[in-house]
C-alpha cells in the first residue's frame, strides 16, 4: 500500500486549518487516514506548525511519501533532517549522539531564526500602530483646526454684520437731527424778517402824522395874511 503524507482541509471558510496526516494514496483528500501526526494553520504570522517529530520521521521510513507542501512543513520541523541522520546511522557514518546534537543545534538555530522573525513582526506591527496613530493624530489636529477657524470665520461674519446694521443705524440717527434743526430754524427766521416788514408801516405814519402838523401850524398863518392883504 502506497502512503502519502499530506494535508487534510478543516476549518472555516476562508479561514482553512489543516491536518497533517498519513493516509492511502488511494483515498480522497479529506476522506480516511491512517494517522494524524501535526496541525497547520495558515492564519497567523509565522504560521503555526505542531508536528510529531517520531511519527513523522517513522512514517518517511516506512516510505511514506509527502506531498510539496507536506514536505515544505517536515523540513522546516527537522523531520526531514532527523531522517536523514538516521540514515547515516543505520551505515555507520554516524553515532546516536552525534546524530543527536546536530539534530538539537539544528532546531535551537531554527528557533532562533522563528524567534528573530516574530520579534520582527512585531517591532514591525507596533511601529505600523505608532504611524497609524500619528497619522490619526495629525488628521484630529487638522479637523479640530479646520473647526475653529470656521467658527471664528463664522464669528467674524456675523461681528461684520452687526456693524453694518450700527453703522446704518447711527447714520440715520445723526441725519434726523439735521433735518430737525433745519425744521425749526426755519420759522425762526420767519419770525424774525416779519417785525421789520411790520415796523416799516409804523414809520410812514409816523413820517405822515409829522408832515400834516406842520401843514396844520402854517395854515392859520397864512389865512391871517390872506386877511391882512385885503384889509
Amino acid at each position: 500500500m502506497s502512503v502519502k503524507i499530506r494535508l487534510q482541509r478543516h476549518g472555516k471558510k476562508g479561514k482553512p486549518f489543516y491536518w497533517v496526516v498519513a493516509a492511502d494514496a488511494r483515498s480522497k483528500r479529506d476522506g480516511k487516514y491512517l494517522e494524524k501526526i501535526g496541525t497547520y494553520n495558515p492564519n497567523t504570522n509565522p504560521a503555526t506548525i505542531d508536528l510529531n517529530l517520531d511519527s513523522a520521521v517513522r512514517w518517511l521510513h516506512n516510505g511514506a511519501q509527502p506531498t510539496d507542501t507536506a514536505k515544505a512543513i517536515l523540513s522546516y520541523k527537522g523531520a526531514l533532517l532527523k531522517h536523514h541522520l538516521d540514515g547515516g546511522i543505520r551505515k555507520g557514518a554516524l553515532t546516536q549522539e552525534q546524530a543527536d546534537a546536530k539534530l538539537t543545534a539544528w532546531l535551537e538555530a531554527k528557533a532562533g531564526k522563528v524567534d528573530a522573525k516574530k520579534d520582527g513582526l512585531t517591532k514591525a506591527q507596533a511601529a505600523a500602530k505608532a504611524k497609524a496613530f500619528k497619522a490619526e493624530q495629525a488628521v484630529n489636529a487638522k479637523r479640530l483646526e479646520d473647526a475653529a477657524k470656521a467658527e471664528a470665520d463664522a464669528i467674524a461674519a456675523e461681528s461684520a454684520v452687526e456693524e453694518v446694521e450700527v453703522e446704518e443705524a447711527v447714520a440715520e440717527v445723526e441725519e434726523a437731527p439735521a433735518a430737525e434743526v433745519v425744521a425749526e430754524e426755519a420759522p425762526e427766521v420767519v419770525a424774525e424778517e416779519a417785525p421789520a416788514a411790520e415796523e416799516a408801516p409804523a414809520a410812514e405814519v409816523v413820517a405822515e402824522e409829522a408832515v400834516a402838523e406842520v401843514v396844520a401850524e402854517e395854515a392859520p398863518a397864512t389865512e391871517e395874511n390872506n386877511e391882512e392883504a385885503q384889509a
